[in-house]
C-alpha cells in the first residue's frame, strides 16, 4: 500500500521544461501521453501490441469515438521514437495504431452482426465471448462488459444501431 504522499496537479505549467502533455482521450479518463525535447513519444497504454490484441481481442474502452480520433492523431506523429505502454519501442508506430484501429472496426462489425437480430446486453456479451473465445471471469466481464456498453453508445450515436424496450427488457438492433 503505498504511503500518503502530497502531490500538485500535472498541467502544462507544471510540466518540466523538456516535456510537453499530449492528450491522448478514449481508452480511460482524460488519459495523457508525454512528448520530450529530444523526439520521443510517450504513448501510455492508448494501443495495444499485436500479441495482446490476439490474447485478450476486446481491450477496455472508455469512449470509441474519441479512441479512434485518438488512434489516427498518434499514427500522423513525428517522433525519433515511440514508447508505448503495451508493445516495444518503435521509430514508426503508424502500422500499431493501424492494427489498434482496425481491431475497433472488427469488433463494431461483430456487434452489429450480432444486433441483426434484437439482443439483451447481455445476450451480445455472451455471444461476443464465444464469438472471440474469451474466458468469462468477474474482470473480464466488468472490463470488457463495460467496454462493449461503450461500443454500443458510439453505435447507437452513429446511427448504425438503437435501442428500444420490449416486455421490460432493454434490446438493441442494427440499423
Amino acid at each position: 500500500m503505498a504511503q500518503e504522499s502530497e502531490a500538485d496537479e500535472l498541467t502544462a505549467e507544471a510540466m518540466p521544461d523538456n516535456l510537453r502533455i499530449l492528450p491522448l482521450p478514449g481508452h480511460f479518463f482524460d488519459m495523457v501521453g508525454y512528448r520530450s525535447a529530444d523526439g520521443v513519444v510517450y504513448l501510455a497504454d492508448c494501443l495495444s501490441s499485436q500479441e495482446t490484441l490476439e490474447k485478450y481481442q476486446i481491450t477496455f474502452v472508455y469512449d470509441v469515438e474519441q479512441y479512434l480520433k485518438t488512434l489516427e492523431m498518434v499514427k500522423t506523429l513525428d517522433a525519433k521514437m515511440f514508447i508505448p505502454a503495451h508493445a516495444a519501442a518503435t521509430e514508426d508506430i503508424a502500422p500499431l495504431a493501424q492494427l489498434n484501429i482496425d481491431k475497433v472496426y472488427e469488433i463494431a462489425e461483430t456487434i452489429l452482426r450480432h444486433c441483426a437480430t434484437p439482443a439483451t446486453f447481455e445476450t451480445i456479451l455472451q455471444q461476443l465471448f464465444n464469438a472471440f473465445r474469451l474466458k468469462m471471469t468477474i474482470e473480464q466481464y466488468v472490463l470488457v462488459g463495460s467496454t462493449v456498453r461503450s461500443y454500443l453508445a458510439w453505435l447507437n450515436d452513429s446511427g448504425r444501431a438503437e435501442y428500444f424496450f420490449e416486455n421490460a427488457q432493454m434490446l438493441w438492433r442494427a440499423k
